[in-house]
């Protein structure tokens, strides 16, 4: 069971991550904030402008923001743009500290049998950064996925509400969000939709917030591009699944210079 006082916890051991740039971090490193905000009875302008105060991004993706959302460049300044789902109430939008390069782009998505999609491109001048709300189906949202990558830089992000389960399977990126879960279906099922996908950038640090209105948690990534002896992923401890593995392979050499001592 997703257990909201226990993963607020876990955000807040990580919370050093957000509050401050650390000062090694890559001098053209953006922080982004991704958020679905729970289109109409979830987090409003008054949420967004405190999490804007407290974490200080450079950029910050919304998805199932509605249209009064907009009244957030005026309590806060910076450029904001909305983007209507078609035959929906709500869209995506992005929130940026500076002014576009240029206006973000709108990418017709894969339509599946209730809905249409739309993805938004914006150009940070170093790299580029997809907002995203992927489709259910488990077969649609990768093909969504394949249609936004033709229309990205070398350098680029994708970013936001997955609504997928597994691997991307999208060859050439590489998944370096949070791997805490940031969403409880059924309010119990806990489950990481919201991810960050990257292909020429390189993630200095991630962590997940606590969800506030919402019923998503926003997940924070810092992004700059990658140098050529850098990882594209934050530096994590190994995992048990790797753990094992080299275990078992070490026990699987040493069986077999055995056997071949006894030959």
């Amino acid at each position: 069971m997703l257990n909201n006082s226990r993963l607020s916890l876990h955000a807040s051991r990580h919370l050093h991550n957000v509050l401050k740039r650390p000062a090694s971090l890559h001098p053209e490193c953006r922080k982004i904030v991704s958020w679905n905000l729970l289109r109409r009875i979830g987090a409003n302008v008054g949420c967004l402008s405190l999490l804007i105060e407290r974490e200080q991004p450079d950029l910050l993706l919304m998805q199932e923001a509605t249209e009064d959302i907009e009244g957030l460049q005026a309590k806060v300044g910076g450029y904001y743009v909305w983007s209507q789902m078609p035959g929906r109430i709500h869209g995506l939008a992005i929130w940026s500290r500076t002014q576009f390069v240029s206006k973000p782009k709108i990418i017709e998505l894969p339509s599946g049998a209730l809905y249409d999609r739309i993805s938004q491109v914006v150009d940070l001048g170093d790299f580029g950064v997809a907002n995203v709300h992927l489709s259910h189906g488990q077969a649609l949202n990768r093909r969504q996925l394949r249609c936004i990558e033709k229309s990205l830089p070398a350098r680029a992000a994708v970013i936001g509400d997955y609504n997928l389960v597994g691997p991307t399977l999208l060859r050439g990126f590489a998944d370096v969000g949070p791997r805490l879960p940031t969403h409880a279906m059924a309010k119990v099922v806990p489950l990481r939709l919201d991810r960050c996908l990257v292909r020429g950038l390189t993630c200095q640090s991630v962590s997940v917030l606590p969800r506030g209105a919402s019923d998503h948690r926003p997940i924070v990534v810092h992004l700059s591009p990658t140098l050529s002896h850098s990882h594209p992923g934050p530096k994590q401890s190994k995992g048990m699944a790797t753990i094992i593995g080299r275990l078992r392979r070490a026990v699987g050499q040493a069986g077999r210079a055995s056997a071949a001592d006894r030959v």
